[in-house]
């Protein structure tokens, strides 16, 4: 387990403030109150095995005890570089996403199972969206009880969406909690 470099961390947050625009800085600055230490430590980013790590300073100063093959995991996935060098999220980080989302979209009950498949949002799934999303723009997808669903890209921007008839794709699904049934050996 080693600390990013500029690079990676540079992928890493250029993907997390897709999603969370300038609530990025509640991410870093979170404070951790994990440990037997009085003072809350930090959070930090951490990389094991072509993954990434989001844990506390504590934890990690505890789990130096733990040889490197022998240490599986530590702290929350949030996402791993891909042999080709690029960095993508996984559905792990879908907590701290929400948490801290810029856009945000709701999904009517009877999309939602569609969207748990794996498919993209159509105009006529869609309860509610934030104001001013832009094309590109990463957003998470609540059910309309604001629970989250997953993260995804949008299609369209806000103003688009309103004359979209309702066949119309506004959301390009990334991932969702029903990878965590479709793919539990790879997580």
């Amino acid at each position: 387990m080693r600390t990013l470099d500029e690079k990676e961390t540079t992928q890493v947050f250029e993907k997390l403030f897709k999603f969370t625009g300038n609530n990025l800085k509640n991410i870093v600055e979170s404070p951790s109150h994990e440990g037997p230490d009085p003072d809350p430590g930090r959070y930090c980013f951490r990389l094991c095995k072509n993954r990434v790590y989001y844990v506390s300073e504590s934890l990690v100063k505890r789990a130096t005890n733990i040889g490197r093959h022998n240490l599986a995991s530590l702290g929350t996935c949030i996402g791993k570089f891909t042999k080709g060098g690029s960095f993508h999220l996984t559905i792990q980080a879908l907590s701290i996403l929400a948490a801290n989302a810029k856009h945000k979209v709701w999904l009517k009950p009877t999309s939602e199972m569609s969207f748990l498949y794996g498919n993209h949002v159509l105009k006529g799934g869609l309860g509610r969206i934030t104001e001013n999303i832009n094309r590109g723009d990463g957003v998470v997808v609540f059910s309309m009880s604001d629970i989250p669903l997953g993260f995804a890209i949008s299609q369209r921007s806000t103003q688009d969406c309103r004359k979209l008839d309702p066949n119309g794709l506004v959301v390009l699904h990334q991932a969702d909690i029903g990878e965590y049934l479709r793919m539990e050996d790879e997580l």
